[in-house]
């Protein structure tokens, strides 16, 4: 009766264990790790874009109602400023950033690329920024006005035509409005919806947060490197007019600042690379089998940078894809061994699901 007793007692612990979903068995503080994404990662990019979004503006206004080439500069340079900002808020869309009715994902919709001339033209002479056009509005829209050519050409454009002036504040105008949206959802009552939903769950903030972020590594290499490459499904050859902002020739300069944000969130590091709460990382080290995986991870991140970094900063991407292909080629393949550990592997060990098709197989 003893020895029925003591197993009867064994059994039910063990279905008390059972019973527990894997958020009852960790006792990671995911709240903790939300607040600081929300307050030291999030809220604070956004908010650095938003004031670069205005100073483009107003070069914006000074540009079309003054068009000369120092004004002109000034716009450029204040594009890059700004488009290098957006890297560090392009992995962040859900929520007030996230695709509602018929508007799309705040990345779709100012930071869609390869453009298109052709709709720019024709948006030109009729704007329309409620069609599905997303190819011809957006940051790499104004790209396009404001480097396609030389500097004394695009001001001679705008000097002759007023509609190309109208359309360039509209772009960023609309812009504006949807960055603002975002930062004040942040400021409002999101904030809170936010960091009370911990759990794992599909819509949960750390799912959501999570999915985006491994969205994000993806698209530099599936969209930033493999399309131009020539590496995509259906694709038989490079097409170094697909890389991201081809016009400016700047495709390095912003994707070394897309891989440091991606780098940031993972650590969980401010802007400034500073560290003030939990991370993904802690995250995955709190988890049985989390320890070798973040070792792994961190080994293969190096790899990647390594190749990164031995890419030339003297020739734009969209030469290089055609004329140092090996170079590119290794950083494509690093990146390619990299997909497991923050997609495969750490889904896994974190039992957050993939909700997002990369239309990768990976």
């Amino acid at each position: 009766m003893r020895l029925i007793g003591i197993f009867l007692m064994i059994f039910s612990l063990f279905a008390v264990s059972c019973e527990r979903t894997p958020e009852e068995q960790d006792n990671f503080n995911r709240t903790q790790m939300l607040e600081n994404y929300a307050n030291n990662l999030i809220k604070p990019n956004f908010v650095d874009l938003q004031t670069n979004v205005s100073t483009l503006k107003t070069s914006i206004e000074t540009f079309t109602t003054t068009p000369n080439e120092t004004n002109l500069t000034a716009v450029q340079n204040n594009w890059l400023n700004t488009y290098k900002a957006w890297q560090y808020c392009n992995a962040f869309n859900f929520g007030p950033a996230g695709a509602i009715g018929l508007t799309r994902m705040l990345s779709e919709e100012i930071a869609t690329f390869p453009v298109s001339e052709s709709k720019i033209a024709t948006a030109i002479a009729s704007p329309n920024f409620n069609d599905f056009n997303r190819d011809a509005r957006g940051f790499l829209a104004i790209e396009y006005l404001i480097y396609d050519g030389t500097n004394t050409e695009i001001v001679d454009l705008f000097t002759n035509d007023v509609k190309r002036k109208e359309y360039l504040n509209l772009l960023i105008q609309n812009i504006q409005t949807r960055v603002n949206n975002v930062v004040n959802s942040w400021n409002g009552t999101y904030y809170n919806d936010f960091v009370k939903n911990n759990g794992t769950d599909v819509g949960s903030s750390v799912s959501q947060m999570y999915n985006e972020f491994v969205r994000s590594f993806e698209t530099i290499k599936n969209v930033k490197i493999e399309l131009p490459f020539g590496k995509r499904p259906g694709q038989t050859q490079t097409e170094p007019h697909l890389v991201e902002a081809f016009y400016s020739g700047k495709s390095t300069e912003i994707l070394a600042e897309h891989l440091k944000a991606i780098e940031n969130i993972y650590f969980g590091k401010n802007k400034q690379g500073v560290q003030n709460g939990l991370s993904f990382k802690d995250y995955v080290n709190s988890v049985e089998g989390g320890k070798s995986l973040v070792s792994d991870t961190e080994a293969q991140w190096i790899l990647v940078k390594e190749k990164f970094n031995a890419i030339s900063r003297d020739n734009t991407l969209a030469y290089l894809i055609d004329n140092d292909a090996e170079t590119i080629e290794n950083f494509r393949l690093e990146l390619q061994k990299h997909t497991r550990y923050f997609k495969s592997d750490m889904s896994s060990v974190l039992g957050i699901a993939i909700t997002y098709s990369s239309g990768d197989g990976d």
